[in-house]
């Protein structure tokens, strides 16, 4: 067999091995065990945005954090135990909002109570119905998920070294990062609008504030609302609002703001400071239902990054914080 046979042989059998993951999603995976949970999850998921508002960016960011280390599978959840550092207490992952985890938990407990027995559904599930439902909550687009993946069955801090995008990266830097998950650039700047809802901290943007030397793609009344906010020698872990017109709502305010030079971090400025991404970016804010298409998709996209369907790669979970002994 020649060199190039061989690649393409390989490449045909990982496509494949992708292939088989995803073809095991599917909408209405527990329309036999838990007919329901679709709705259990929902309501559960209502309870906690109505008692904690906070929770519809923690649930999201939570969703985005645990697929892009080791995939779609509640690993982010584990606790840390013993001699083992979980992915949780990553430094990357230190600023995970702790609603976010509530929602999944009390999703989880729901559907146990629910479901005609505890243990029919995962934690990577449930979470991925809980991202759904709080964007919805939130006004965003209603879609279907698919539905099916099973629970990691390891959770180690170092997985997540170099596998989350930090607020510096550049458009390459992102685009490549999303590559590598099998995300297109599309993928990677509709799924940053996720940021419409979200939060910041102060460390994460204070270099691009500061009085010398303001970043001169943001907007200098905006820069000195968020020195006013975040002066020198405050709390690094003071949080505010990214998008700071429409910080409860899910829209595409999120590229208008960019559109104005009011992208808090160097990642969101970026997708219209560079102008390859600028035409998505005028687009979307020009037009909110193609915004919410390519959000939908991009969603899609993400939920099957790395997917574990195979008895031998995962199971279901009876704490989600606490893999199965």
């Amino acid at each position: 067999m020649g060199a190039g046979i061989r690649i393409l042989a390989a490449a045909l059998l990982a496509l494949a091995a992708v292939g088989g993951a995803t073809a095991q999603l599917r909408q209405g995976y527990y329309s036999a065990s838990c007919p329901n949970v679709e709705a259990i999850v929902q309501a559960a998921v209502a309870l906690k945005v109505q008692q904690t508002p906070v929770a519809v960016g923690a649930t999201v960011r939570l969703f985005f954090h645990d697929c892009f280390v080791q995939g779609c599978d509640a690993s982010v959840i584990i606790v840390s135990s013993g001699n083992n550092t979980a992915e949780k207490d990553h430094v990357s992952n230190l600023s995970l909002a702790g609603d976010g985890f509530d929602t999944v938990i009390k999703a989880k407990a729901a559907v146990d109570t629910q479901c005609p027995s505890p243990n029919l559904v995962s934690c990577a599930d449930i979470l991925t119905m809980a991202t759904r439902d709080v964007i919805g909550l939130a006004g965003g687009p209603a879609y279907p998920v698919e539905l099916g993946r099973l629970d990691g069955l390891v959770s180690t801090a170092s997985n997540v070294d170099g596998n989350l995008p930090p607020p510096s990266f550049n458009l390459d830097q992102l685009t490549a990062m999303f590559a590598a998950n099998n995300l297109s650039q599309a993928d990677m700047i509709a799924l940053s609008a996720a940021h419409t809802v979200g939060f910041a901290h102060c460390g994460t943007f204070t270099g691009r504030i500061q009085t010398a030397a303001v970043d001169p793609t943001m907007d200098p009344g905006y820069a000195s609302q968020l020195l006013a906010a975040c002066p020198a020698g405050v709390d690094p872990n003071v949080a505010l609002e990214i998008d700071p017109v429409t910080p409860h709502a899910f829209d595409n305010q999120y590229f208008i703001n960019l559109q104005k030079g009011m992208g808090l971090l160097t990642s969101d400025q970026v997708l219209y400071a560079d102008v390859r991404s600028r035409p998505t970016v005028d687009a979307w804010a020009a037009n909110s239902s193609d915004f919410q298409a390519a959000f939908v998709a991009a969603m899609t996209n993400l939920g099957r990054v790395g997917v574990k369907t195979d008895p031998a790669l995962g199971n279901i979970r009876r704490d989600c914080a606490v893999l199965n002994s």
